[in-house]
């Protein structure tokens, strides 16, 4: 192969090889991959405080900024100890909102074999539903609720999983481990209703169409790569525009 054929082999080459550098500004997915397209907001009358691991913040795959995007009301809250945090505080000091945390355990009410009526009278109507939940691995997300004094006082809910996660691009550590956009989407299924919600438009279902979208998108990769995998190398000495 002479030399003009090797550089025009080799710019065909790398035009077809992803841009990693260029990001969408609001998924922070690469613009090949971005989900914004499916993203059809709706408020499910319960506002989500979403508090993000930094760990989180750097990943493409992080589905508690992408609840955020599709959750009208929600606040998306960057952070490891949230004891100072102003933005926290505020939301805990509003006597407008009844607070609740998302966090599984023993001191936690389980959602799942209560009635509907067991469910609404957990709640007091003239306030505001306010459920925070933590976005990080299970490790981190017991050292947040740890370090995180303003939190531990919370009352705590949880539901126990129906069927294995649809996180098919990351490791959980078992099948009934949801992330954080199936746990959002399964709450709003439980208490929907109770906060004057119509469960039963599946108006919540746009969470899991943007979810299973970008997990098939990446699945289809990770095929791409196995299948090829010279050519869906990643470059070496790739420089992560998140990064602090």
């Amino acid at each position: 192969m002479n030399v003009e054929a090797y550089l025009e082999q080799r710019k065909r080459h790398t035009e077809a090889l992803p841009n990693y550098r260029e990001l969408c500004t609001s998924c922070i997915q690469p613009k090949f991959s971005c989900y914004c397209r499916h993203i059809e907001r709706f408020h499910p009358n319960i506002d989500f405080v979403i508090l993000i691991h930094p760990i989180e913040v750097r990943r493409r795959i992080a589905t508690g900024r992408m609840s955020h995007l599709c959750l009208e009301g929600s606040f998306l809250i960057r952070g490891q100890d949230y004891t100072n945090v102003d933005e926290v505080n505020q939301i805990l000091k509003d006597e407008s909102r009844q607070c609740m945390i998302l966090y599984p355990g023993k001191t936690s009410t389980n959602l799942t074999p209560l009635s509907g009526d067991q469910r609404k009278n957990l709640f007091d109507p003239s306030k505001k539903l306010t459920l925070f939940v933590i976005d990080g691995t299970w490790l981190t997300a017991k050292k947040m609720m740890r370090q995180s004094q303003n939190l531990l006082n919370l009352p705590r809910i949880c539901f126990s999983p129906e069927k294995p996660s649809n996180f098919r691009v990351r490791k959980q550590p078992h099948s009934a481990c949801y992330s954080t956009l199936e746990a959002i989407h399964h709450t709003i299924e439980l208490l929907g209703d109770s906060q004057g919600f119509d469960v039963s438009s599946r108006v919540h279902d746009r969470l899991l169409h943007v979810f299973d979208s970008m997990v098939e998108l990446q699945l289809s990769f990770i095929k791409k790569a196995d299948d090829n995998p010279t050519q869906y190398r990643k470059p070496r000495n790739k420089v992560n525009p998140l990064a602090n």
